[in-house]
């Protein structure tokens, strides 16, 4: 291939043209089969976001640590040839980039990354939840820790909560070398994950180990410390360089109807903390739940392990009902929670809707009285004569959760959320971020990605930058460049005039990152590359009304070093190369080759030479990834 073209011979010497100019006569007639489906487009490398990650809160570089648990992506080699770390270290610290809790989210996060897997197309989504689970597990068992930084920059961040989106704004900030002092009400960090999750879904030890590793990091922590209590708002705005407010929606709703403020008619989260803080045991209780999300089924599932006493003494199974205004399948609450649920013994009523309660003589509830409904048209109506009690000794709302903002009220919006901008600044008070269940109540893994972006601008802020517009698709996303640059390759200065060239080192040959802005499609993928493969799914440990009571167990069982490894391999990496070799055997002019080993990394296993290219596009079409899109020459 010849050098970059100069200005005077684009005219006449296009070198990734089909032809010179005026040159158009066929030699054989064979040639002119190929014709009709030839161009003046190129192949063009584009790397797109996965819908895994798209899906995905945190912003997980799925992609990337599956391609590692599946072999594709090696970690890189010492001075002595060898790798500087095993392939699950590397795979979990690419994972943990932007997520430091992979064995507790591996357990308990309802995965919507795995609704937007493209494998599904094929026969089931890739099992991504199970794989982070294994990784984790693999980081807590042999003690992998996150390094302090190299250098302090000398700021200070003021961050009001210790739970998952707190200590994941301090894990980012950390990383960027800044000092960061958790303020937090209670006398353990942790927020849902320490006082909110049970541990038959996730054992606390997890949660401490995963926690300590980021305070190991440098980070202070002032327990017991209620921002406009012990410490005022307006302090930590004077004395620290930026503050990230991630102090969740720490109440739970009540009810409100005729009767709810019986002392046994209580909210979800305060049964959940009191259970976590071992303030529930033993208690002689019929249990109503009402609600249909993962707070309602962990409720109930608390209820039936701590079970009722008989006149014995002895604890036994105890009468649990979930109420809910809709049906089953329009739970919000995860399938294998419902299912679980009802396997242990609970019992799901639907179509109901609480009307009062009903209170006895020592004005403490006896029963929920509630009424049947129906749905026409999206639009729920009460079916007149309806009512009937349920009796029970406790009754639990399990219906969301609200913010309370103490003296952070100025940053609040009229639904009583935060108001923020899209890099998650208060609107109106520079230097405050906000984070989490105060933006709006969702999932933990939500939080954990609202600390990331909070961080990058609070970076931006302390260090006197304008504070970055975010990408549209903001996700934690794969660093080609930094690839190569990890394995030895420079990319040379670029310098006028530039061509069109493949020879060239001042970039990345036929190579376009559009993933900050587009998410790849089933239909740009070759599909029929792919085989049947069933999904590796999970144990589950059995457990039902013969062995729920006291059971704390963990109900989900990890995968095994094979098992995990196998499932990576049904990853179909939508979006990026993983060297199929598909390309190369159908190229019919063998313009498309293997990038010399040397050379070669990640996303860079294939080049396309210009002179022998003749824009038939057989290698877009049985790319498997979509990674192969006709583009130069437009």
């Amino acid at each position: 291939m010849s050098a970059p073209l100069t200005n005077e011979q684009t005219n006449t010497q296009l070198t990734f043209r089909l032809f010179r100019n005026g040159d158009r006569a066929w030699k054989r007639w064979q040639d002119k089969i190929l014709e009709a489906d030839a161009s003046f487009k190129c192949p063009t490398y584009v790397q797109e976001t996965p819908p895994c990650q798209g899906s995905c809160p945190a912003g997980e570089d799925i992609r990337s640590y599956l391609n590692i648990v599946r072999g594709i992506e090696k970690p890189p080699v010492g001075a002595d040839g060898k790798p500087t770390m095993p392939w699950q270290e590397y795979a979990w610290r690419r994972l943990t980039d932007c997520n430091p809790f992979p064995a507790v989210m591996g357990r308990v996060c309802p995965a919507p990354c795995q609704g937007g897997c493209n494998r599904s197309k094929v026969e089931d989504y890739v099992g991504i939840n199970s794989v982070e689970q294994f990784l984790g597990n693999y980081a807590i068992e042999n003690g992998l820790g996150f390094a302090k930084p190299a250098k302090e920059t000398g700021k200070r961040v003021a961050i009001i909560g210790g739970g998952v989106g707190g200590l994941a704004c301090a894990y980012q900030l950390r990383k960027k070398g800044h000092a960061c002092v958790i303020f937090d009400a209670y006398g353990k960090l942790g927020g849902m994950l320490a006082f909110g999750l049970p541990s038959y879904r996730a054992d606390h030890g997890l949660v401490d180990k995963e926690v300590k590793r980021i305070i190991d990091m440098g980070v202070e922590v002032r327990l017991n410390t209620r921002v406009g209590k012990d410490v005022s708002f307006e302090d930590l705005k004077r004395d620290f360089d930026a503050v990230f407010i991630a102090i969740g929606a720490q109440k739970g709703n009540r009810l409100d109807i005729p009767g709810a403020d019986a002392p046994n008619c209580i909210d979800g989260l305060k049964f959940l903390r009191d259970f976590n803080e071992d303030k529930l045991t033993d208690f002689k209780e019929r249990v109503v739940v009402i609600g249909g999300g993962n707070t309602a089924m962990d409720v109930a599932a608390v209820a039936l392990r701590t079970g009722s006493l008989n006149a014995k003494g002895q604890r036994e199974n105890g009468k649990v009902m979930v109420a809910y205004r809709r049906t089953i399948e329009e739970m919000p609450a995860d399938e294998i929670e419902i299912n679980a649920v009802v396997q242990e013994g609970g019992e799901i009523q639907i179509h109901v809707i609480p009307v009062s309660v009903v209170k006895g003589a020592d004005g403490r509830a006896t029963a929920l009285r509630v009424a049947k409904v129906e749905w026409v048209n999206k639009k729920m109506a009460v079916k007149e004569g309806s009512e009937y009690d349920i009796p029970c000794d406790l009754i639990v709302a399990a219906m969301g959760q609200s913010v309370e903002w103490d003296d952070m009220g100025g940053v609040k919006n009229a639904k009583n959320l935060a108001n923020i901008d899209k890099a998650f600044q208060a609107v109106g008070t520079p230097g405050v971020f906000i984070g989490g269940d105060a933006v709006y109540p969702d999932l933990l893994t939500t939080a954990i990605g609202h600390g990331r972006i909070a961080a990058e601008g609070i970076d931006d802020y302390v260090m006197g930058r304008t504070v970055e517009k975010r990408p549209k698709v903001d996700k934690n996303l794969f660093d080609l460049t930094g690839k190569l640059t990890e394995k030895g390759i420079k990319l040379t200065p670029a310098s006028e005039p530039l061509r069109g060239t493949c020879d060239s080192s001042i970039a990345i040959h036929n190579y376009d990152n559009r993933s900050d802005r587009t998410v790849v499609k089933p239909e740009e993928l070759f599909l029929a590359h792919f085989t049947y493969t069933p999904r590796k799914v999970r144990d589950m440990k059995k457990i039902d009304t013969s062995n729920v009571i006291g059971n704390s167990e963990e109900r989900m069982i990890s995968l095994t070093e094979a098992q995990a490894q196998a499932e990576a391999k049904r990853c179909m990496s939508c979006g990026m190369c993983f060297e199929c070799d598909n390309c190369v055997v159908y190229c019919p002019q063998g313009a498309v080759k293997k990038v010399p080993k040397a050379q070669a990394t990640t996303g860079r296993y294939v080049t396309t030479e210009y002179d022998k290219c003749v824009g038939c596009h057989i290698c877009k079409d049985v790319c498997p990834t979509g990674y192969i899109q006709m583009g130069l020459g437009e």
